[in-house]
This record gives C-alpha cells, structure tokens and sequence, in this order.
C-alpha cells in the first residue's frame, strides 16, 4: 500500500471549514481507507488536523494529490508536516483500535546502516509488549514534507486513547528500550531533531 500522511497547523476560524473540505476530498479520492480528523490533546508538533490516506498504488495519489496540494495552499493553513511512504500493516488480531496515531521522525544521516536496522527492529517490537496496539506499521519515508528531512513513519491504531498515553508511553519497553535512541544525553541516540507526534479518533479501520 501507499500511503500519505499530512499534518496541518490551521488558523482557528478556518478549522471547521478545511476540515470539512478535506473530508470531502478524501471521500472523493479512491483512497482505500482514510482518516480526516482533529488531533487529540497531547499531540506534540502534530498539527490541528491529521490527514492520512492509503491507496494501492502510487498513481492513485498523483491522481487526488493537486486537489490536497489546492487545500493545503489555502492561506489559513500555516504549517504542514507529512510524509509519502509504502508498507503493509501488521494487525494483533484483536478487535480494531478507536485512535489513529502517527510519529515522523528522522534519523541521522551518519547512522550507520546496521544501526538503524537495529533501531527499526527495536521500534517494531514494541506491538508485542502493549497489548493497547491492535494494528501497526513502520514505514521509510519515500518523500517528505515539512520542516524536517522525516525518513521513517511509525504508525498504531490503539484500542483508546488511554491505551497510547499509558500503557504505550509509560511501558518499560518505552523509555527502558527505545528512549534511548532520541535521548541527547545517551550516546545512541540517533533522532537528533524533533519528532511530529499526532493522533485522532479514527472511527473506521486504518490500518487494522
């Protein structure tokens, strides 16, 4: 599948309006599953409005992209992040999740191959310590958008939004593992810059 991830910062009076209009193109977009929301509190860079989209085959964006591109050079929206990038998802097998969540990140150029290869293996196993996850996928950046160069996608579905901000940011395997790939205090840190870290309500399948 290809998928396309955008994160828009959107002037408050215009909000509702673009949110409608980009619901809009992407029931018109033949995207296969799709998610057009406003971001939950506790996002972190992660815009007013998270707008993601899978379709089959790249050509299938190309085809919807200049009607999105129109939107999102709409003078109320003043920042977009995102990201274009295949992959399949990995479902848990149980019952889908409620919150669509995303991360952008971006590795180090002077990261070794095998390092990184470590750092997505440790990211991917994550799925199977938080039982809140019902359906992910880690994905490399085919073309970024935004303030940063972002080279890797990590996206979830959770059961709820409890499930992400407790079990899934509180675990052991959270900030004993992975943490210590961003931590600047930790010499393998490797994502020196920012990360966008969003999510939704996501009242129909995403990824699961």
């Amino acid at each position: 599948m290809y998928s396309v991830t955008r994160l828009l910062d959107i002037v408050e009076d215009d909000r509702d309006r673009l949110l409608d209009e980009m619901r809009a193109a992407a029931a018109d977009s033949r995207a296969l599953r799709w998610v057009v929301a406003p971001t939950l509190p506790g996002a972190r860079n992660g815009g007013d409005v998270l707008v993601h989209l899978r379709f089959g085959a790249p050509a299938q964006w190309d085809c919807a992209a200049p009607l999105f591109d129109a939107l999102m050079a709409d003078s109320a929206v003043t920042r977009v992040n995102g990201a274009n990038y295949s992959g399949r998802p990995v479902g848990s097998g149980e019952p889908r999740g409620t919150v669509y969540r995303t991360l952008l990140l971006r590795v180090a150029p002077q990261a070794a191959p095998a390092t990184v290869a470590r750092f997505e293996h440790e990211l991917s196993s994550m799925a199977r310590y938080v039982s809140s996850i019902r359906a992910w996928q880690l994905s490399r950046v085919s073309e970024a958008v935004g303030t940063c160069g972002w080279t890797h996608v990590f996206e979830q579905e959770f059961a709820d939004v409890d499930g992400l901000m407790g079990p899934y940011l509180m675990h052991p395997i959270h900030w004993a593992v992975v943490d210590r790939w961003f931590d600047p205090e930790c010499p393998d840190v490797i994502i020196h810059d920012r990360v966008c870290h969003s999510f939704c309500d996501s009242h129909d399948p995403v990824l699961g």
